[in-house]
This record gives C-alpha cells, sequence and structure tokens, in this order.
C-alpha cells in the first residue's frame, strides 16, 4: 500500500515537472466584452496561447477593469501591465507623429487608412514608440468620426455655433473652431445625459459607439462626414517584451499582426449591423457628398501644426498608390 502511494506520488511529481511553465500577461482594453476591438484582443490571446503550446497566456481585461485609458497605458509603460489596447491619440504624448491622426479629412476612406498603416511609414511610427519603452505591435480598425445631433444637421452650416462634445487634445478644439462650432471637452460617460438635458448639442463618434452608448436615443440626427480616423494601437510594455526569448518576441510579434484581419472583419460588420439599428430606431441619417467645404474650411487647422507635414505626405503617398 505504501509503496503504491509512493509510487503514485512520484508518477504525479514526474507529470507536474514535465509540463511546461506557463507565463501569464495582463492586457488592458477600455471597451465592453463583445465589443470589436476586445474581439480582436482575444484573437490575439488565442493565436499566442495555441502558438506557444500553452506557454504563454494573455488574460484579457476588458471594460476598464485594469484602469482607464491614462492608468493603463502608464501601468504598460512600466511594466506592471503587459499590453493594452487604445487609441493611437493619447500615444502621441509618447511618438508626437502619431498626432497627425487627429487632423481632419486626411484619409479618403478605410482602405486609403488601411493603405497607409500597412506601409513601411505607418510601421515607423508604431516603430518610434519604442523610445518610450513601449513595443507598437498592430494596428486595429478605429471606424470613422461623424456628427450627430438632437438638432437637424445636413450640412456644414448646421453645425455652426452647437456645443459639441470633444475628446480634450487641441487639434479637436482647432477642428471644432475651424467648422463655426463650440468645443466642449467632457468625459464620455457624461455625454449621454448631457445630450438629454441639452447642456451640449451634438457630439462625434462612429456607429458602434453612436448605438452602444445609447447617444442614438437623445441625438436622432447623424452626419456621415468621417472627419477623422484614429487608428486603435496594440502595444506591449518593453520591459516585459525585452524579457522574452526572441524566439517568444517574434511570436508575439506575429499573432498581433495576424489578429488584424479578424478585427478589421469583426468592425466591418459590427459598422454595418449598428448603422442598420440606428436606421431602424428612426435615426435620420445624412450622408456628405461633397467634402470639399469642410476640408476648405479646416485649413486653419493644418496651418498651424506645421510639425505634421512629413506624415502628411507619407498619407498623401498612399492615397496615389491605392
Amino acid at each position: 500500500m505504501k509503496k503504491a502511494l509512493v509510487l503514485a506520488l512520484i508518477m504525479l511529481f514526474v507529470g507536474a515537472a514535465s509540463l511546461p511553465a506557463q507565463t501569464v500577461f495582463k492586457l488592458a482594453e477600455t471597451h465592453p466584452k463583445g465589443y470589436p476591438t476586445e474581439l480582436g484582443d482575444e484573437y490575439f490571446a488565442q493565436l499566442v496561447t495555441e502558438r506557444s503550446g500553452g506557454k504563454l497566456k494573455v488574460e484579457v481585461y476588458p471594460g476598464s477593469q485594469l484602469g482607464e485609458e491614462k492608468t493603463a497605458i502608464e501601468q504598460v509603460q512600466l511594466g506592471a501591465i503587459a499590453f493594452t489596447r487604445v487609441s493611437s491619440g493619447p500615444m502621441a504624448e509618447f511618438n508626437k507623429a502619431l498626432g497627425a491622426f487627429s487632423l481632419p479629412y486626411i484619409f479618403d476612406s478605410g482602405d486609403h487608412m488601411w493603405n497607409y498603416l500597412n506601409s513601411p511609414d505607418g510601421q515607423k511610427l508604431l516603430d518610434g514608440l519604442s523610445a518610450s519603452r513601449f513595443v507598437g505591435l498592430c494596428y486595429y480598425d478605429p471606424g470613422a468620426r461623424s456628427f450627430y445631433s438632437y438638432k437637424p444637421i445636413e450640412k456644414l452650416e448646421d453645425l455652426k455655433g452647437l456645443k459639441i462634445r470633444v475628446i480634450q487634445n487641441t487639434i479637436n478644439m482647432e477642428l471644432m473652431k475651424a467648422l463655426g462650432a463650440s468645443a466642449t471637452p467632457m468625459p464620455y460617460g457624461q455625454v449621454f445625459s448631457s445630450l438629454q438635458t441639452h447642456v451640449i448639442d451634438a457630439a462625434e463618434n462612429n456607429f458602434p459607439s453612436y448605438l452602444t452608448a445609447s447617444h442614438y436615443q437623445v441625438a436622432k440626427n447623424y452626419l456621415v462626414d468621417a472627419h477623422q480616423r484614429v487608428p486603435e494601437v496594440l502595444v506591449m510594455s518593453k520591459a516585459v517584451f525585452d524579457g522574452l526569448s526572441k524566439a517568444d518576441q517574434d511570436l508575439i510579434r506575429q499573432a498581433a499582426k495576424d489578429s488584424v484581419a479578424k478585427q478589421r472583419e469583426l468592425w466591418s460588420a459590427f459598422e454595418k449591423e449598428a448603422e442598420a439599428k440606428v436606421k431602424a430606431e428612426g435615426c435620420i441619417v445624412t450622408y456628405v457628398k461633397d467634402l470639399t467645404p469642410f476640408q476648405k474650411a479646416v485649413k486653419p487647422v493644418f496651418d498651424a501644426h506645421p510639425e505634421y507635414a512629413e506624415v502628411l505626405k507619407d498619407i498623401a503617398k498612399a492615397r496615389a498608390a491605392k
């Protein structure tokens, strides 16, 4: 009996010792579970686990469980969290060239944007994050931001005088001024009630956010001008990355790149679904047929930011290469 017990314990110990040690990483995501960027994270995590044979595992924490965007970025930089998926907007603090994405009407379409992002010039912007202790792994689709209001909006003149909620950054403030509107920075969570009570007249975002945040319920007029396409980025802590073997580093980089097509597919499907749903709810969706007046109006924004001239040349080059 004792011999059998000892043999069983030995076999259990040997079996456990033969299992590969697993390294677990945390990935911070601000969007809720099931949102296309979160699903992109999940697919990336799945690829890492499968390709490492279970040696590496990425756990996704959606819904800002690990902190809001700014907190998550700081924690990744310190190495306390391994990954985060964030907008490229706040990452401009660490690579100024990324700030060019906030400029209005720089991409003709989603295809134009991806033609640039997939180019060596687009990769160069991700690589530029390394000096600030980040590893830029890939871009994810952000969709296009457009305006919505409880007031009728069908053309440029309809934006004049409106109080429009914006993300607080210099370019967004300048953009609203150039369009004749009044920029009103405020946290995303306050937008619904502010539209409902008419503290603000309008806001701007993509169709999925317009739907999932229920903004369509209190702002039924949506003007599709696609003024911004600010790519999402998946970044890793350089401190954590540098502690991995070359093989594991390559595995993570490739898994991130291979997750992009899936995220783009999920985004495209959800975007179409969201647009159809808000229309079914009685929202009036107006498509800008001629962007020329808008583009002329925002010229002062570009004049105020000559530092992005080189990036804009590369983006224009991507347009020509379509």
